[in-house]
């Protein structure tokens, strides 16, 4: 397999829709009696079973998944050191909006000459950051309402938060 290879599903037999099925299976049926789950991998030979990192368990479980559900996959080895478009790509924002973030300080970079460079590990972060944000976000307009609720109270505690919310992002966007 190439270093990009994408591989597209193959049009399998029920056969191999129930061996994969088997193969996710047992990947994941560990991991609900186990919170740290230990996989081997073992050969035909009598070799001893070689304990997989968690790294490629992941990877693995993502693949298997995949091709379970038809989708094609694509390993693509990165650097440890992203460009502003391979941040931007992985984050699914824009350059631009990637090169705000990086001159208002949200993500620490270097610089190569004249270009950027972001470590892997921090543009990681700062995805789990904006996504917590967001669900914070979806919280705060959220609203329980049942059968009792006062309507005029709930939509007034909405426009409440919406306010609320708005007046953050403009006091970060100063």
């Amino acid at each position: 397999m190439s270093a990009n290879e994408t591989l597209a599903p193959s049009t399998h037999s029920a056969g191999d829709e129930q061996q994969l099925g088997r193969v996710y299976d047992m990947l994941t049926a560990e991991e609900a009696l186990n919170p740290r789950p230990r996989h081997y991998l073992v050969d035909g030979a009598e070799d001893d079973p070689v304990e997989l990192p968690q790294e490629v368990y992941e990877v693995l479980l993502h693949v298997v998944d995949a091709m379970r559900k038809g989708l094609s996959v694509t390993v693509s080895p990165t650097s440890q050191v992203l460009t502003t478009q391979q941040a931007a790509d992985l984050l699914g924002i824009s350059r631009p909006t990637l090169i705000k973030a990086l001159d208002d300080g949200q993500l620490p970079y270097t610089r190569s000459g004249t270009h950027r460079r972001i470590a892997l590990a921090d543009v990681l972060d700062y995805r789990e950051r904006r996504r917590r944000a967001q669900y914070a976000a979806i919280d705060a307009l959220s609203a329980d309402i049942d059968e009792i609720s006062d309507i005029e109270q709930t939509l007034a505690d909405l426009r409440h938060a919406r306010k609320t919310v708005a007046e953050r992002r403009a006091s970060k966007a100063r």
